[in-house]
């Protein structure tokens, strides 16, 4: 596991003190003012509230912090008025990736959930996990497309590089290739994508063929694949697909082109088996590498399943020892999806505009970076009720950003009075906001007479 780490992770390890840890994030939040757009005074002194309020029940209170020197209404005219440059903070992040090795990415997608909004448009039925059996995993609201870079070889990080909404006639596999693209048109070094099942399709495997980036997906229990072709007989159509491959059926398997057994510090015995030259039955031109993971130990459950499949897409992979163990990186991106919702307030404000919601959703990777660039120079002070960690996680380094920020200040300037506000012309006639029905990608299906 050592040669697969040191091999595939650029990890920045190097000794920083506190001097240099406060320059570099002093640097960046000048370069990502400079990437706000209008409004990015209010914007600024906006995400420095967010840090430093620790409860919020809406998103009218980060006005009270100290940091947020405007009124109240300035809130919501931040994010109205605003308009972050979101390919210049990109490149701001892509900058801050190390490239003596390749760096890991993970993508995935949520919802933020309107139930209670008729008239914010292109509302859309979105996948959200339900606590109890009997509700159905679905929710109305806006879904959101993330690609972020893991970091660590331990802990929670995950930095965002792209958030951004998923329109109602999209898809999250589509906007999630796209994101892919975008990224590695910025990076020197070629990276390895962690994807869910979702991800796991043909549809995925063609959209992504081209970008120069290595994938490891997981799939489907109940998926089959196809084998290599036979030799041409010499009648009729040549033949594209070879035996069946099915993951339920291990009469098809066939003998496993490596295996191994191994301890998982997690997961406890591990048995690993891989086969290669599959394809998907829609991506014949896409070869797959399968992995087979059994945790011996494993309680069976839909938490800790005992068997999951992967597959490797993109170039020849490293041996299977060194690459098998990787997918369990991407679930740091649904740590942070926890993060943004409770602790950065993402889904706390009740936008009109789904523009308003993407112009708040692309401050949230920048609050992100400035805690990961602020780790180090900090000294970690729980909770009475917390314990002290060797490692911050992004919730620690948020208890002790006031001191952080109150060291480096801030490079917004101070606001002007602008007189009081004209108010409502009397005579002047008020529309209500129309309403927009909830967009449905397939045609609903009416129940027949009785």
């Amino acid at each position: 596991m050592q040669t697969a780490r040191r091999w595939i992770i650029g990890v920045v390890n190097e000794p920083i003190t506190t001097d240099n840890q406060f320059s570099s994030l002093t640097t960046f939040r000048q370069a990502a003012y400079r990437c706000l757009g209008r409004a990015r005074d209010a914007q600024l002194d906006l995400t420095d509230a967010v840090l430093l309020t620790s409860a919020a029940n809406s998103f009218a209170e980060l006005s009270l912090s100290p940091v947020f020197r405007r009124k109240w209404p300035s809130v919501y005219e931040a994010i109205q008025d605003g308009c972050p440059d979101r390919a210049a903070l990109l490149k701001l992040y892509l900058a801050r990736i190390p490239t003596a090795s390749r760096p890991v990415l993970a993508g995935d997608h949520t919802a933020w959930s309107r139930l209670s909004a008729p008239t914010l448009r292109d509302r859309s039925i979105q996948h959200q996990p339900a606590r109890l059996k009997v509700h159905r995993p679905i929710t109305v609201g806006h879904g959101y497309s993330t690609l972020a870079w893991i970091p660590q070889l331990v802990g929670s990080w995950a930095n965002p590089l792209l958030h951004e909404r998923v329109g109602s006639m999209d898809s999250p596999v589509s906007q999630g290739g796209e994101q892919l693209r975008r990224v590695c048109q910025g990076l020197a070094v070629r990276p390895i994508s962690l994807w869910d099942t979702e991800y796991g399709s043909a549809r995925f495997a063609n959209e992504t063929a081209d970008i120069p980036a290595d994938k490891i997906v997981r799939l489907r229990l109940n998926l089959h694949l196809r084998g290599v072709p036979p030799p041409y007989s010499g009648r009729g159509r040549r033949p594209i697909h070879g035996r069946r491959f099915r993951f339920k059926d291990p009469t098809t398997w066939g003998e496993p082109v490596e295996t191994l057994e191994t301890e998982h510090p997690r997961f406890g015995r591990v048995r690993v088996a891989s086969w290669d030259d599959l394809h998907f039955t829609q991506a014949p031109q896409q070869r797959l590498v399968v992995a087979r993971i059994e945790r011996l130990d494993a309680r069976g459950t839909r938490r800790a399943p005992q068997v999951m499949w992967l597959a490797w897409l993109g170039a020849e992979p490293p041996p299977l020892a060194e690459w098998w163990a990787l997918y369990f990186w991407r679930f740091r991106i649904d740590h942070w999806y926890r993060f943004a919702k409770r602790r950065l307030y993402w889904t706390l404000p009740c936008f009109g505009t789904p523009e308003q919601a993407e112009r708040w959703s692309d401050l949230m990777p920048f609050l992100s970076w400035e805690l990961w660039l602020a780790r180090q120079g900090v000294v970690d002070r729980p909770l009475p009720w917390q314990k002290a960690q060797a490692e911050l996680t992004p919730g620690h380094v948020c208890q002790v950003m006031g001191s952080i920020l109150a060291a480096i200040g801030t490079p917004a300037c101070v606001p002007k009075t602008r007189g009081k506000a004209p108010g409502w012309q009397t005579g002047r006639p008020r529309k209500r906001r129309l309403h927009h029905p909830i967009v449905y990608k397939c045609p609903r299906r009416r129940r027949p007479a009785t």
